[in-house]
């Protein structure tokens, strides 16, 4: 393999070359001494088929890599917890292992009982921990704070949930719906891998998302901590059922359309002892332990232990942990948490990266880690080619996400950290009349060429306690009673909603090649997230999903919902995100007014907060025919309906033909728009050869208002108030389809019913 691929696309990086021919070097060096002692990355990643517990002829084979133990027994409720007639046996790798034979033809250890490992440790003591590789934990949810069991999982096969549905085709770019399965009850409860299936799948697929990225999967006994300490990482988090449930909500996900990807912790490991993976750390050296020794072996911020990469059994592990989900579970994909932590020695505590290559590059940088990264991308790509990998890094790593091959780290796409921080920033300490138009598209843009980014405007992040969503940051308390159509929306609401969806879509658009949204914020749910814990009551009430209110037709959350399936809808039909093509013309601070094009599409973002420009240009690459394809501002987004969407806008060409810099805006063509106040409008070119474009394209999905006058009468809509508008619509509600792609959320709802009679009897 060579690195010149990554230094043709930057040569910013030759100076650190070296490094590069370091890192390749040690990443073909650890792939050749696994080809040598186990066959190969294939064979050596399936450890979990000689590790934990293994039907075998004749029995149960159990196995477990502790070097550091004195003396080792299985037990569980199958021998009464007694293990002096389950001894296991050592071997010259620190590996103990036990034959238990199958008792009269059925195997000693029962589906779904409790096991665990005991062993002595050098100081003569005796402890009992749950398997490192085990596939199933339970805990006792009537004695509070009791430890996790582990549990032998080997269904019967009538039992076994079997995969019905294939592999969706992977996107041309990922519209990612970042969830939380136990949180996304309406109710103060945790939720279950089948409710989410049935309840909330069909909502994603209607908001017309691509992608579903699951959190917390991987146990963690501790709930609050979003399950980012993991305690078991092969086993499913049995808050919310068990693996067939998981496999049924998978398999479900796939009947939609929707591509399935994990958040996976690798970057630590939770510090507990009795129910977690550090419970096999008795003191031991470095070389016999998951994790390293010492101060380097803690996370001084996250209170986690951290894994020693160079290790032969932890690659191992951690390998083999990445093909048992895409394999056994059919997840397609992978977000990798804490992805900073993992790159550096320092794991990016207290530093403020500036972009200098020196910081990225020198001893700092861990490169035990980054070979294991390299190593684990390809093994996902070599599983399954068409498998989306997403890095979580705010140090902005050069080659991260690029491939193995041409020198980079390997990952699909990198996750656009700096956008929140911006949102944030000048939602929470600047006035409207302050906003930058150059300064946000800058923040927007700055991503490393030829690298993917995911953008958001918001994750899980912004939405735990003590943070502020975006809509919460626009609007405050009165999302709690403001919020009503029977009235007209105040001016922090009417505000509110108007940036939301601008900001939103700016987000979306311009901010990367990929798109997420965590659950709720869609609709800009009112409640932060607060786990239960000692300090609010042990209460589920604000960790839960209020759909109830994007359900309420007269609540005015429906109209950022509405939006949020149209902005998705506008990408599903325009391929937008996967354009190389994205030219900013203008960012007029003036005028507040941000313009561009991102593939076929022109985008006019107006964030003046009072003035609308009638007859205002905008450049564009092709001359011809445009008309709206997205308008923020129409009656079903809450909006004032300012924008004609009957109108056809023909451009001009400008500047002298060949001379660029006569051009407007460096455009060589334009055309005139009514641009509204807090609006934000996209437009498409019409083909002309393809006849009238309108009643496949995105303002027929969204109706335009000739088309909504039709139905009812609409004359002199501009004159209407809003909560004369909102009454009009409801009284045509029953005469019309749905505004917002009905046919795509008919057809979710379609498969959701004929997936739930083909899997009623797993039910």
């Amino acid at each position: 393999m060579e690195i010149t691929g990554l230094l043709s696309i930057d040569p910013g990086l030759e100076s650190f070359k070296d490094h590069f021919r370091y890192r390749m070097q040690r990443f073909t060096n650890q792939k050749q001494l696994i080809e040598k002692y186990e066959g190969g990355l294939e064979e050596f990643s399936k450890g979990y088929l000689k590790f934990g517990f293994n039907r075998e002829a004749g029995g149960i084979v159990y196995r477990e890599w502790a070097p550091a133990a004195q003396e080792a027994q299985v037990i569980g409720d199958f021998n009464g917890w007694d293990g002096s007639n389950h001894r296991m046996e050592k071997n010259e790798f620190g590996v103990w292992s036990i034959n238990i034979p199958d008792s009269g033809g059925n195997p000693a250890i029962h589906h779904n009982s409790r096991v665990k490992f005991r062993f002595k440790h050098g100081d003569g003591v005796w402890v009992d921990r749950i398997p490192a590789w085990i596939r199933y934990a339970t805990v006792d949810p009537t004695k509070f704070g009791a430890p996790y069991d582990g549990v032998y999982w080997d269904p019967p096969p009538p039992e076994r949930y079997q995969f019905k549905y294939p592999r969706p085709p992977k996107a041309q770019a990922p519209r990612i719906y970042e969830a939380h399965v136990g949180m996304s009850s309406s109710e103060p409860r945790i939720n279950t891998y089948r409710e989410f299936a049935d309840d909330v799948l069909p909502r994603i697929r209607a908001n017309n998302y691509n992608t579903v990225q699951l959190m917390a999967v991987m146990e963690h006994s501790y709930y609050g901590s979003f399950g980012y300490h993991v305690t078991n990482f092969f086993a499913v988090s049995s808050r919310s059922g068990t693996p067939e449930d998981l496999k049924y909500l998978i398999d479900k996900a796939h009947s939609l359309g929707l591509s399935v990807l994990m958040d996976v912790v690798h970057s630590h490991a939770s510090n507990n002892i009795t129910d977690g993976l550090n419970g096999f750390d008795v003191g031991q050296s470095t070389q016999d332990s998951y994790f390293h020794t010492g101060d380097r072996g803690y996370h001084k911020l996250w209170d986690s232990r951290l894994f020693n990469y160079a290790n032969w059994e932890v690659i191992r592990f951690l390998l083999s942990n990445l093909r048992w989900w895409l394999e056994e579970y059919k997840f397609d994909g992978f977000r990798f948490d804490g992805v900073t932590s993992m790159l550096y020695h320092h794991h990016g505590i207290n530093m403020a990266f500036t972009g200098d290559y020196n910081e990225y590059f020198s001893e700092a940088t861990d490169i035990d880690a980054v070979v294991y990264l390299m190593l684990a991308n390809s093994l996902i790509h070599n599983i399954l080619p068409d498998a989306t990998v997403i890095a979580e890094d705010v140090s902005g790593m050069p080659g991260l996400g690029r491939s193995v091959s041409e020198g980079g780290i390997g990952f699909d796409y990198r996750l656009a950290m700096a956008i929140p921080d911006k949102w944030i920033d000048y939602l929470k300490n600047k006035s409207d009349e302050e906003w930058s138009m150059k300064e946000i598209s800058w923040s927007l843009t700055n991503r490393r060429y030829t690298e993917k980014c995911v953008a958001y405007a918001e994750s899980h992040d912004q939405a735990i306690v003590g943070d502020k969503t975006v809509a919460f940051l626009l609007m405050d308390k009165e999302m709690y009673y403001g919020m009503s159509c029977l009235t007209d929306a105040s001016p922090m609401v009417d505000r509110g909603v108007a940036l939301h969806k601008m900001v939103h879509l700016l987000t979306m658009a311009l901010g990367g090649e990929g798109y997420l949204n965590f659950m709720g914020n869609e609709f800009g749910h009112p409640e932060w997230i607060d786990f239960p814990r000692e300090g609010n009551g042990w209460s589920y009430d604000k960790c839960r999903r209020q759909w109830n209110l994007v359900d309420t037709e007269h609540l005015r959350y429906r109209f950022m919902n509405a939006f949020d399936k149209a902005m998705n809808l506008l990408d599903e039909k325009y391929s937008f995100l996967a354009s190389t093509k994205q030219i900013v013309s203008s960012t007029n601070e003036e005028d507040k007014v941000i313009v561009f094009e991102r593939g076929d599409l022109v985008f006019v973002f107006n964030f003046h907060p009072e003035n609308t420009y009638d007859g205002y240009k905008v450049g564009c690459d092709l001359p011809g025919k445009y008309r709206v394809a997205l308008d923020s501002d129409a009656w079903e987004f809450g909006g004032r309906g300012r924008v004609g969407h009957d109108v056809d806008h023909f451009t001009s060409p400008e500047g002298i033909p060949g001379v660029p810099e006569t051009n407007f805006n460096n455009r060589p063509n334009s055309f005139k728009i009514l641009s509204a106040a807090r609006t934000c409008v996209v437009y498409y070119r019409v083909e002309e050869k393809e006849g009238n474009h309108n009643s496949s394209d995105i303002g027929a999905a969204n109706e335009t208002l000739t088309d909504i006058a039709k139905l009812g009468d609409f004359e002199g809509i501009n004159e209407t108030s809003p909560a004369d508008a909102v009454a009009k619509q409801e009284d045509l509600k029953a005469a019309q389809p749905s505004l917002i792609a009905d046919d795509i959320a008919t057809k979710a709802n379609t498969e959701t019913e004929e997936i739930e009679e083909e899997t009623s009897d797993d039910k």
